[in-house]
């Protein structure tokens, strides 16, 4: 009898493993850009809002339906498109993190192309004459220093002061399986950082979006006129693979995975490996101690002036680790700027001015210099967290993680 009971228990508690780890396998579902319609795809919901409307589009290379571009379909169904606004990295996605992008004409449509970034980060009244409609349609990272959604808020901002409508179209978000991270601060707003959100938030474009309009975080309290086009057959569980990349240095979802973890190392002397096959897939520094793996940043198309440009760089390939650990972790890993900063012999220089705005706070550098652990640093963040989920909540347009 007893054996027959063990028995029981044991087929009971296989069972019951084998339920959660079906659960397990339902909340984090892979899916491909053949398996989610985005919010460009759906165009007999957002046609009949630009029909003789004249219209601009804030896109660059991620703004595809299908295979053609947002901006050529549209003219293709003789929508009066305008002008077109590009964000960091230009209309065709070539310019590397931070380099200056002009204004210029696209060879292919004959439009006029106006940059967003460097002197001229928002649309003046000038460039939204004449227009009645906006749309936005970038795929983001979900990453609060991912100057994407910076761009959206000033679009946003120039709409609601220009009394123009602004359009949405979804996209998913391949890190929105997770919130983690400290709260920006308010002296800390800058382009990579504008408002209280965890450096990982956990939200599509078109819910952050709302929670910026909703929580009237544009100057003055202003909101626009905010129409959204959302996903079909996406959640936030979901382990959504980019169909193209979104910058020059994040070319593939190992880099994607990483960039949450890794972004805060631009605020230190390490590199990330620009200059490298593997971008934001390696970190490293000439002078790192116990670090095996060695790697030279040269100039690519994507990284002209790498920093340690042909300096032999001692530090970690993180590459296959990204893969096979960083993305089930669903956390930063600060593993990484811990020991390094502990391996660096010059630790007075391992930070530079840029590490506060990309932290949000100065509270992070000084957890780190004290030498706290990560589950100390994260102890700190969860009060912050906990209030955000409330008002994140309220703007969420897909299930929830």
């Amino acid at each position: 009898m007893r054996h027959f009971l063990t028995i029981i228990f044991v087929s009971l508690f296989i069972t019951s493993l084998s339920s959660q780890i079906t659960v397990r396998v339902k909340q984090n579902v892979e899916k491909t850009d053949a398996d989610v319609s985005t919010g460009a795809e759906k165009t007999s919901v957002y046609l009949p809002w630009l029909a003789g409307k004249n219209v601009a589009v804030v896109a660059n290379q991620t703004s595809m339906i299908n295979a053609t571009s947002l901006v050529d379909s549209l003219i293709a169904l003789k929508i009066k498109v305008k002008k077109i606004f590009c964000p960091e990295h230009g209309f065709r996605g070539t310019a590397e993190n931070g380099e200056d992008v002009g204004n210029s004409i696209d060879k292919k449509t004959g439009l006029p192309v106006i940059s967003l970034y460097g002197d001229h980060v928002k649309p003046l009244a000038k460039d939204l004459n004449g227009i009645d409609v906006v749309i936005y349609d970038i795929q983001d990272v979900g990453v609060r220093c991912y100057t994407y959604v910076t761009t959206m808020t000033y679009v946003m901002e120039a709409c609601a002061e220009n009394k123009k409508r602004f359009i949405i179209l979804d996209r998913p978000n391949p890190n929105g399986y997770y919130i983690d991270g400290p709260i920006l601060e308010s002296e800390n707003k800058s382009f990579v950082g504008l408002h209280p959100v965890p450096l990982v938030y956990g939200m599509t474009i078109a819910e952050y979006a709302q929670m910026v309009n909703g929580e009237k975080w544009l100057t003055n309290g202003l909101q626009c006129d905010l129409k959204v086009v959302s996903c079909d057959n996406y959640e936030h569980s979901d382990w959504y693979q980019l169909p193209i990349a979104t910058s020059p240095n994040l070319p593939n979802m190992a880099s994607v995975y990483l960039y949450p973890s890794l972004c805060l190392f631009e605020g230190t002397v390490m590199s990330v490996g620009r200059g490298t096959d593997l971008p934001f897939q390696v970190v490293g520094h000439p002078k790192l101690k116990n670090a095996a793996y060695k790697f030279t940043p040269v100039s690519k198309p994507a990284a002209k002036k790498p920093l340690y440009e042909n300096q032999v760089c001692f530090g970690h390939d993180l590459h296959n680790f990204s893969l096979l650990y960083v993305r089930d972790y669903k956390g930063l890993y600060l593993f990484w700027i811990l020991t390094s900063f502990k391996d660096m012999p010059d630790q007075d220089k391992y930070f530079n001015d840029f590490f506060e705005k990309l932290a949000g706070t100065k509270t992070l550098r000084q957890q780190i210099i004290a030498g706290k652990t990560e589950e100390q640093i994260k102890a700190t963040w969860r009060p912050g967290i906990e209030k955000f989920k409330l008002i994140r909540k309220k703007y969420l347009l897909y299930a929830d993680f």
